[in-house]
């Protein structure tokens, strides 16, 4: 019976919503996808419940109060589902990007793909609780479908915004208690790191698509926030002159040396063009020359959530200290 109604449903959230004007546009798509490494608003649950609880719970957004399930049941995240996932909450929908991250391709199994234009689909749904970023479409019409929460990219940092999502699913505590772990375990990993390369050492983090070449600075996934944030390790002065305050900086070829540390980190891209990296431009840097690259796949470092950074953070304490 209920999916009988779903049309007439539709046909209200479009009619309701038709007068408002629709949400920020989607994020450049030129730009090296963060996907949902995306920061939250400042935002906190002022309810204190158990994970048993029942009914709804004041939150307050940056949008203003709203009324959330104390414990949601049906998440569509159009954003930070990675960060739900972590959390063990109950996910209905996901955005694309995070549906064919390898990391998480067996825990989605049976969880739909949605995005902010797919109205119909997410009603169909029945999501209890709706995640979305403020630049994306029709927030308007998902606010009328669940309630919605809406974070803004760069307001919180990754640690932050893993403690905002603990608060949304009534897991505050058990957030707190992986960043504390967390941030121990990272911050003696790169303190054994830099005895083994060195205190002075430099690190640069590098990407490439079909287009162009990327240098990162110390907050846009890849494991950045790892390297830099957690660990301490440097970045060269071109890469904190240029990609420290925007995230990211787009390179020509022929000035990739110029931005290259002691050390590489190189986020590969299947889909990429890689013909770069059978020049003598690449091939003479030094870190190349001496094997101090090392290699992950972009499809699944574009996050900062635990299940991400937790990968990462093994990948690089057993690769660094690997290096010569």
């Amino acid at each position: 019976m209920k999916k009988a109604f779903i049309p007439f449903i539709l046909m209200l959230v479009l009619i309701v919503s038709a007068c408002g004007n629709n949400a920020a546009n989607q994020a450049p798509s030129s730009e090296p996808s963060k996907a949902e490494s995306a920061n939250g608003a400042n935002s906190g649950n002022s309810a204190n419940s158990g994970k048993d609880a029942t009914g709804t719970v004041t939150y307050e957004s940056q949008s203003g109060s709203i009324e959330i399930p104390a414990n949601p049941q049906r998440i569509v995240a159009l954003t930070n589902a990675p960060n739900i996932l972590s959390l063990d909450g109950t996910l209905v929908g996901v955005d694309e990007w995070t549906k064919k991250n390898p990391l998480f391709t067996d825990k989605l199994a049976n969880v739909e793909t949605v995005s902010d234009a797919d109205l119909e689909k997410i009603i169909e749904l029945d999501p209890d609780l709706i995640v979305a970023g403020d630049y994306m479409q029709n927030l308007d019409k998902l606010a009328d479908i669940a309630p919605t929460i809406v974070y803004t990219w760069g307001k919180l940092d990754y640690l932050q915004q893993q403690l905002e999502i603990g608060k949304v699913l009534n897991k505050e505590e058990e957030a707190q208690s992986w960043i504390d772990d967390f941030t121990a375990r990272a911050k003696a990993a790169g303190e054994e790191i830099k005895a083994h390369i060195g205190a002075e050492a430099t690190v640069s983090v590098f990407e490439y698509d079909m287009k162009s070449f990327y240098v990162f600075g110390n907050n846009w996934a890849r494991g950045t926030e790892i390297l830099y944030q957690a660990m301490g390790l440097n970045m060269t002065d071109k890469v904190k002159q240029d990609a420290l305050g925007p995230g990211y900086h787009t390179l020509s070829l022929e000035v990739v040396p110029e931005y290259a540390g002691d050390y590489i980190v190189l986020s590969k891209n299947k889909e990429g063009d890689s013909t770069f990296l059978e020049s003598e431009t690449w091939k003479n840097i030094s870190a190349v020359k001496n094997g101090r690259v090392i290699e992950v796949d972009t499809e699944a470092v574009t996050y900062s959530d635990p299940i991400s950074l937790e990968y990462m953070l093994d990948i690089f304490h057993k690769q660094f200290l690997a290096t010569k």
